[in-house]
């Protein structure tokens, strides 16, 4: 039985936000596992380049875009995917944005759309792929939550307040949803490497040496560093794991960071 447990042959995986960073590398590893992979994002060009790419690699791989926060085209494309790929059996919530700002110094504009695409996009997105896999009596939900879900940090306030709302929204729906045998968990990545945030890994930058000095493990993580998480949560290995949120984060949110050195 062993590996079998971890196999996604036969399944459908939506990714949002899977053009780039940790989305790709989730669709990637998912495909890897032998799910079908839709990849979503905004930029159609994009969206069919990856797609493609992946294809080239051996993988069985979909692309739809569609904007997440915008409930029309979600319906729209979840009921399109249904009708010409098959049932979405696992739905990967991954598309989120950031803004640094003072909280003092916020514009409203700027609140809002973290708020709507890193809580309510998942929100319409679950809402409308939950449909499907409710009458089907299974499915697999993935929340991408963030160290900021468990704990605070300047500038990030809008943010912060989002990822903890997706936590809960985790739990809350697992809470509803698991009479469906439907099981909805989140994982919570640390500082994870990635082309946006390059400059911040400078060896000079500050930022840099806190992050090391605070993580245990010593290092920022990688997109594959998720990949494991995200194919046990997606798997026959997760079905009765309901409602939890796994950070992969080197240690750093149950710790108090790295021991001085003498």
């Amino acid at each position: 039985m062993g590996n079998r447990l971890f196999e996604l042959m036969g399944k459908n995986a939506l990714v949002t936000g899977s053009t780039q960073g940790i989305g790709l590398a989730i669709a990637r590893g998912l495909g890897a596992a032998g799910a079908r992979i839709i990849i979503n994002g905004r930029d159609n060009y994009r969206v069919q380049d990856v797609a493609a790419m992946l294809q080239a690699d051996g993988l069985n791989a979909d692309g739809y875009s569609f904007d997440v926060t915008d409930e029309r085209q979600v319906s729209e494309a979840v009921a399109g995917i249904e009708s010409a790929v098959g049932p979405i059996d696992i739905l990967v919530n991954n598309a989120g944005i950031i803004r640094r700002v003072p909280t003092e110094e916020l514009e409203e504009s700027d609140w809002n759309a973290v708020i709507q695409t890193n809580l309510t996009a998942p929100f319409l997105v679950s809402k409308h792929v939950g449909k499907f896999m409710i009458r089907r009596k299974r499915g697999k939900i993935i929340h991408i939550c963030s160290l900021m879900s468990e704990l605070g940090r300047d500038t990030v306030s809008a943010y912060a307040a989002a990822k903890g709302g997706l936590k809960m929204l985790t739990r809350n729906l697992a809470t509803e949803w698991a009479v469906h045998n439907i099981q909805v968990n989140a994982i919570g990545p640390g500082y994870i490497a990635t082309p946006i945030n390059i400059s911040y890994r400078d060896p000079d930058n500050p930022l840099n040496r806190y992050i090391i000095s605070r993580t245990p493990a010593g290092r920022w993580g990688t997109p594959d560093d998720l990949v494991g998480t995200a194919v046990f949560l997606a798997s026959a290995a997760s079905d009765f794991v309901n409602g939890q949120l796994i950070y992969v984060d080197g240690g750093l949110v149950t710790s108090f960071g790295k021991p001085f050195d003498n």
